[in-house]
């Protein structure tokens, strides 16, 4: 059982860039979709899908982190998750079953930071573009807290996770299209072992998956 700690982070200002026609935006949509299609493993890709199709969802989001205390804290104080504000070599030094221990060993095994997540470009209120950042800051938190690996494999159960959170429509659109990219053995363990699991624990939680502190 993870024993959870607390990490250190801090305000972030958002960048806003200028915003892009109706039209530029529903290419990059297709666009993007196509390309995280072939590639799944182009970040920038899935994160321009994810922006560019999400504006009326974040806004959902954003009102039922507004129904909590510790969401309504979040979106006050803007906590930003990256190498800078997480004391990184205190969480290894952590007891094992610690969240923070079990957060570094992940980051670890999988060759990453928390500074991996791409910066949102595409979406021009200032309060829904940190929700997207918070969101995808949060993304490594429940590989850590679910055990499911960065794999395809991995990703796409946790994929249906989030949908079932955040029905963000990237979650859709991965959780549908991307299991194509699977052999049948792995899309057969992915519909009988992990999508249940996903709808079951995902509907079961009361606080959205942005909201840890």
């Amino acid at each position: 059982m993870i024993r959870t700690t607390s990490l250190l982070v801090s305000k972030r200002p958002i960048s806003i860039n200028t915003p892009i026609t109706n039209f530029q935006q529903g290419l990059l949509a297709v666009s993007s979709a196509f390309g995280a299609f072939l590639n799944p493993g182009r970040q920038d890709m899935i994160a321009t899908l994810g922006e560019t199709t999400s504006s009326m969802f974040l806004s959902r989001l954003r009102d039922n982190m507004l129904k909590d205390p510790v969401g309504r804290c979040i979106l006050r104080e803007r906590p930003v998750i990256n190498s800078k504000t997480i004391d990184i070599p205190y969480l290894r030094s952590l007891p094992e079953g610690t969240f923070g221990k079990e957060y570094t060993d992940f980051l670890d095994m999988e060759k990453v930071t928390p500074d991996s997540r791409v910066k949102v470009q595409y979406i021009y209120d200032e309060e829904l573009s940190y929700v997207m950042q918070r969101y995808r800051e949060s993304h490594d938190f429940f590989h850590t807290l679910t055990k499911l690996p960065a794999n395809l494999e991995g990703e796409l159960a946790l994929k249906w996770f989030e949908l079932v959170q955040t029905e963000l429509p990237m979650t859709f659109l991965s959780s549908i299209f991307g299991p194509i990219l699977l052999s049948s053995e792995e899309r057969t363990k992915l519909f009988s072992k992990y999508v249940p699991w996903a709808i079951q624990c995902g509907s079961q939680l009361t606080i959205d998956n942005t909201e840890i502190p």
